[in-house]
């Protein structure tokens, strides 16, 4: 085939060197800092955190309506720190800013100022996986605990005993296997879980009632944002919740529980539109791809002219 010989780094250099507006594009000279594209705002962003090379991260606010393809991005802007990045969106006029109806957003309080700085007509949408996502962490560390108990008890009658055999659960593990293992059906409903999975379970929630409980407490907040589709209902489950977390008396998810509180409102706007961080999240899985298909990010301003040209 004609392309069979060509040289792949040769033609990346010559594309970026000739081929491409690359030399004369004009945001060049502020792309590793800030690059905003006022007419790719909609009513409805997502803003998120981003890796662009080496760990560095980047803030993007991007185009919900455009599902990742043109148009999505809004603005990327260099770091985390939201001085910076609020004043890289005012760049945007704000008679265009005004547009924004809702932003979905993680719980970082840099991102809220930013949000309620640059869109401030926009419903603040906290994005209900990463609530989520404390409730399981707060299991796996019950988990942990146990499971480092178990490796302590195992380790210390290898010491005392000539000749050690560990206890054999009714499922093939021993306590510290089945602790390990169990990692992943706990972040998973019931009703998914494989029939192995759920005879694992039922001997781990036998030993460890106090994983069955925190799992409980995590299942029931899963069922308030799946099962509710009205605020105040909404609202009024999760204020049931706040007293199952009391009762249960876990250091953990009291710390969960005041986190909520803290971004209740936020939280409970999820129920007005259902909307979620997750087209941030996948757009941020499109950045990884194209980052590992490039092996890697030598010029940052380079990768950023070239996912400016694709998605922007």
């Amino acid at each position: 085939m004609i392309y069979d010989h060509v040289d792949g780094e040769q033609l990346g250099r010559q594309y970026k060197e000739h081929l491409s507006n690359f030399k004369t594009w004009e945001a060049r000279v502020h792309a590793h800092e800030w690059l905003v594209f006022p007419e790719n705002i909609g009513a409805h962003l997502s803003i998120d955190e981003t890796s662009v090379s080496r760990g560095e991260l980047y803030t993007i606010v991007t185009h919900k309506a455009a599902h990742g393809g043109k148009r999505t991005i809004v603005a990327i802007v260099e770091g985390t720190e939201s001085e910076a990045i609020i004043a890289a969106l005012k760049r945007i006029p704000e008679s265009v800013r005004d547009k924004v109806k809702e932003v979905t957003l993680d719980m970082s309080d840099s991102m809220r100022r930013i949000v309620r700085s640059c869109f401030p007509k926009a419903m603040r949408v906290i994005d209900r996986f990463h609530v989520q996502k404390l409730a399981y962490d707060a299991i796996q560390e019950i988990r942990i605990a146990h499971r480092w108990n178990a490796i302590n008890a195992e380790t210390d009658a290898m010491e005392e005993a000539k000749k050690y055999i560990p206890e054999v659960l009714q499922n093939g593990d021993t306590k510290k296997q089945l602790l390990a293992r169990s990692r992943y059906l706990l972040f998973k409903s019931a009703e998914k879980w494989t029939e192995k999975q759920k005879q694992r379970a039922k001997i781990l929630f036998q030993l460890y009632p106090d994983i069955k409980k925190a799992y409980g407490l995590a299942h029931s907040l899963r069922m308030i944002f799946s099962k509710n589709s009205i605020k105040d209902a909404a609202r009024l489950s999760l204020a049931r919740w706040y007293n199952q977390v009391a009762d249960a008396g876990f250091k953990s998810f009291n710390t969960i529980a005041a986190t909520v509180y803290e971004h209740y409102e936020e939280i409970l706007n999820f129920f007005v539109n259902r909307s979620t961080n997750a087209s941030a999240e996948s757009f941020n899985a499109k950045i990884k791809e194209f980052r590992a298909n490039l092996k890697g990010v030598v010029d940052v301003d380079f990768f950023l002219f070239r996912l400016s040209k694709i998605y922007a």
